[in-house]
């Protein structure tokens, strides 16, 4: 089934409701590179041809939606927490951050968010709808979901470290990843808090712990 606006229009039904926006994250299981989020804001028009969850999609098609999206949707914002923030902050930290900066980068702020997922990472102000599959039954996640994988895999391709795959995995952990790990060790766009260091005798001494009494805001780098 194709997406639809059903979610936002039950919340512009609300009277303190005049703009939803629609949120997805990209990134969160890779063991290097940034987690990136995406926040599109419509005017509820028929979306292009073909959109629904960013992973049911090719990525030829993905990248042709994307062209599309880009004039279509009336805002689009994004966010980014780097490798560095990951390590130091912990994943959820690193995704508030990130949700938080693509929501005000859109050129006017959302009364509503409906947010990919059933843990909400944003947290107040915002005031977060939580939809699981969300990608899939909303138009404007949906279209989230799209514009935030094709940029974050773009990023990814650039960064070179050809042996590490990048540019097919975007740093996910597939086997010529694992590969070119256990022979080169991490580049400096991996996550160094990662459990995949490990499972590297020889590369473990570069793994970063953060510290448990001190909260997620705390990392220490033991040698």
């Amino acid at each position: 089934m194709a997406p639809t606006y059903d979610i936002e229009r039950l919340l512009l039904s609300q009277p303190s409701i005049r703009l939803v926006a629609g949120v997805d994250e990209v990134g969160r299981g890779a063991w290097a590179g940034p987690v990136g989020v995406c926040a599109v804001v419509t005017d509820l028009s028929e979306p292009p041809a073909g959109l629904t969850d960013s992973k049911r999609l090719s990525p030829s098609k993905r990248a042709s939606l994307a062209a599309e999206l880009a004039s279509w949707a009336t805002g689009i914002g994004y966010g980014e927490a780097g490798h560095d923030e990951i390590d130091t902050l912990g994943m959820t930290e690193a995704l508030r951050r990130a949700a938080r900066r693509a929501l005000e980068a859109l050129p006017v702020r959302p009364d509503a968010v409906i947010l990919d997922g059933n843990h909400d990472y944003i947290g107040a102000p915002w005031r977060v709808r939580l939809e699981v599959k969300g990608d899939a039954a909303s138009v404007s996640v949906a279209a989230a979901s799209v514009l935030a994988k094709v940029r974050r895999d773009a990023y990814m391709a650039g960064l070179g470290h050809d042996a590490y795959g990048f540019a097919d995995n975007a740093g996910y952990p597939s086997p010529p990843h694992q590969e070119a790990l256990a022979r080169l060790g991490p580049t400096e766009h991996h996550r160094l808090s990662w459990s995949y260091l490990d499972d590297l005798p020889q590369w473990r001494h570069m793994k970063r712990h953060r510290d448990p009494l001190a909260g997620e805001g705390q990392a220490t780098l033991f040698g």
